[in-house]
């Protein structure tokens, strides 16, 4: 049986930093997760979500791929993947993402889920956004139902940690459960993580309504729970870094640990 064009998750995110000093904070969150062939038949599952217009919560195209898509949102995918040697062969794409709550989204990170023709996941796009409008992509080729990915850090996403180092993403198939880790290494050291924990739901419409009730900041409460705990760090003395130059490049391709470990007796003297 095909999955829905429509689904959400239910569950929260941790973030924890461990250099210079350690602190943590989670707050619960809903994502939506959308079939891109099938937005048409996503908009008309519940009366409180739209596609490409105005609703309680809704799913705008142009809110992904940046200012240099010029294609549509498969297309832009498909090519993307690519780089990282992957070929769906037309089968799913699913965008798991936050919605838009009436005007307004913002989507510190964006999953996108490549499917092969078997069902079997063969790639991932994690779509970063920074909160001065930036946007980068990190993608990488699925190694199974659990994938660990390294890249050079290429984007600026917080002022209290500069551009260096590496992100090691852990990523499970998703299945009744959402599992995402993104940790920062710095000097064979780990300085901060990042997950998400979620449970499947219906896309109903007395599920977005109970989102509506239980969370009415949604989107908006990301972004302002972000810059109050940014104000926290400063306060307890975290160093702040300026904000480099946008890179040129938009895109990283992450390698996984399978093929790190071949490539590196190669690269030993």
């Amino acid at each position: 049986m095909s999955s829905p064009p429509l689904r959400l998750w239910s569950g929260q995110t941790l973030h924890k930093r461990f250099f210079p000093f350690e602190r943590e904070f989670r707050y619960a969150l809903v994502l939506i997760d959308v079939d891109i062939d099938r937005l048409e038949e996503a908009g008309r599952m519940s009366r409180l979500f739209a596609v490409n217009r105005t609703g309680l919560f809704s799913f705008h195209e142009a809110d992904h791929g940046g200012p240099e898509r010029t294609t549509g949102l498969r297309a832009w995918a498909d090519d993307l993947f690519a780089t990282a040697g992957v070929s769906l062969h037309g089968g799913m794409i699913r965008l798991v993402t936050f919605p838009r709550h009436f005007f307004y989204k913002f989507a510190p990170l964006s999953l996108w889920y490549g499917f092969g023709k078997n069902g079997s996941l063969e790639g991932i796009i994690y779509e970063v956004r920074n909160t001065f409008g930036e946007r980068h992509c990190y993608v990488a080729r699925a190694e199974g139902e659990r994938s660990v990915h390294f890249a050079d850090k290429s984007f600026h996403v917080s002022p209290f940690f500069d551009v260096s180092g590496q992100y090691r993403f852990t990523l499970r198939e998703p299945a009744s459960t959402l599992d995402v880790v993104v940790e920062n290494i710095k000097d064979g050291s780990r300085t901060h993580l990042a997950n998400i924990k979620a449970r499947m739901l219906p896309a109903t419409t007395s599920n977005f309504l109970s989102l509506a009730l239980k969370n009415p900041m949604s989107t908006l409460g990301v972004t302002f729970g972000i810059h109050w705990q940014a104000l926290l760090l400063w306060i307890r003395g975290a160093k702040y870094f300026s904000k480099p130059l946008k890179p040129e490049r938009t895109t990283t391709v992450a390698v996984s640990v399978k093929a790190r470990a071949a490539i590196a007796p190669e690269s030993r003297p």
